[in-house]
């Protein structure tokens, strides 16, 4: 388990005429662990520390929380937090961020900020923000983590990995072992996917216009949607490793981690 990073963002110039909001997807029901946005850790309801992260980043207009429940958005509201209530239909999570931005029409661009990873670094969802707001020919921005290819987790189907062209612009996902190693190339790193996805508002709207494609659909990757879409996504690297929490064991450990860190 990471140690936690304190919650420090690098600071970035862009357009003026850029309006990038944070949101942060939280529904209530969860096979393995429901109601987890409101799991107590050192506290705090997880979806607040999420929160509080997000509040140190310099490059965010906006911050939200968009949920299917009202305990999550009381919650929210309780704490000082913004809120905006989704249906409980929407199949992915993007489709939620999706319909909240309708609630932003000065928006530009959104991140879609992982509501379950209260580690996550300011400086990663800053970054993503200045990329986007940067280049108006990205349609997408997300990150990943360096992996040594002898690392046991690539082999893992839980752990997706992506390739990238020379610019940085994805080239695939998979769960599979990505890419497959005929010959041992010197530096040549695996890269673990990191959930953290920034759009442009108009690819946004797009996207989710769009049926689940075929390779989407074999992978169960909505990322891929975008790529059998002819999307430009842009990953950066970063060593923010920080967990998402999927069980209360997770919980457990993150807690006590923050309790260290105050």
């Amino acid at each position: 388990m990471p140690t936690i990073a304190q919650p420090t963002a690098r600071v970035t110039h862009f357009a003026s005429s850029s309006h990038i909001v944070g949101i942060l997807p939280a529904r209530w029901g969860s096979t393995r662990f429901p109601g987890k946005p409101l799991y107590q850790l050192a506290g705090k309801p997880l979806i607040q520390h999420v929160w509080d992260r997000c509040q140190a980043c310099s490059n965010l207009a906006e911050v939200m929380v968009a949920t299917d429940d009202p305990r999550i958005f009381d919650a929210v509201e309780a704490f000082g937090g913004k809120a905006v209530m989704t249906s409980t239909d929407h199949p992915t999570g993007t489709d939620r961020i999706a319909v909240a931005l309708a609630a932003v029409p000065a928006a530009t661009h959104v991140i879609n900020i992982q509501g379950d990873e209260p580690l996550i670094e300011p400086a990663l969802i800053d970054e993503l923000a200045a990329i986007m707001a940067a280049d108006a020919s990205l349609d997408m921005a997300t990150a990943a983590n360096p992996l040594d290819p002898s690392d046991p987790v690539v082999a893992d189907p839980n752990v997706v990995k992506v390739v990238t062209a020379l610019n940085g612009r994805a080239l695939y996902f998979s769960r599979s072992p990505l890419p497959f190693f005929r010959n041992p190339v010197p530096g040549l790193m695996v890269l673990r996917h990191k959930g953290i996805y920034a759009y442009s508002r108009g690819f946004l709207e797009r996207f989710v216009s769009w049926p689940p494609s075929p390779l989407e659909r074999a992978e169960s990757l909505e990322q891929l949607r975008a790529l059998e879409n002819g999307a430009s996504i842009h990953v950066i690297t970063t060593t923010d490793t920080s967990p998402g929490v999927d069980t209360p064991e997770q919980a457990a450990e993150i807690e006590r981690l923050l309790s260290v860190s105050r």
